[in-house]
């Protein structure tokens, strides 16, 4: 039981692992929609200075160059990140199910009697 005792905390460890890893891919995909939105956002803005649709402003200019080069950047590196949080994530999840199939697990029951409970949580028998 000790080894099982040892599996547990191995496999808890391993679940908080992989709750961070999600928060992670999560708040990569939030930033990977946000840099999208930044170099859509300068480029209408280029292209309606370019047309003449906008009156031309340096610092707009300046301002939605900024966006459309910061905006790649920051999709490339959370794209990176994500990739990488990805594979951590479905290697700590390939890790969890070969310590799982370690384990000393029992089957409750064998199926055959069939039990329920009533509204208030108690057994019943189903005849």
């Amino acid at each position: 039981m000790g080894d099982d005792g040892d599996l547990r905390e191995q496999i808890l460890h391993l679940e908080a692992d992989l709750e961070e890893l999600t928060d992670t891919a999560e708040r990569c995909r939030k930033i990977i929609l946000i840099s999208k939105a930044a170099v859509a956002a300068g480029g209408i803005l280029i292209l309606a200075i370019t047309l003449g649709a906008v009156g031309f402003d340096p610092v707009v200019m300046i301002g939605s160059l900024a966006a459309v080069i910061g905006g790649t950047v920051v999709f490339g590196s959370n794209t990176g990140t994500l990739k990488q949080t990805t594979a951590a994530m479905k290697a700590a999840e390939a890790n969890r199910a070969e310590l799982i199939s370690r384990m000393d697990l029992r089957v409750v029951g064998d199926g055959s009697s069939r039990t329920a409970t009533n509204d208030s949580g108690a057994r019943v028998s189903p005849d």
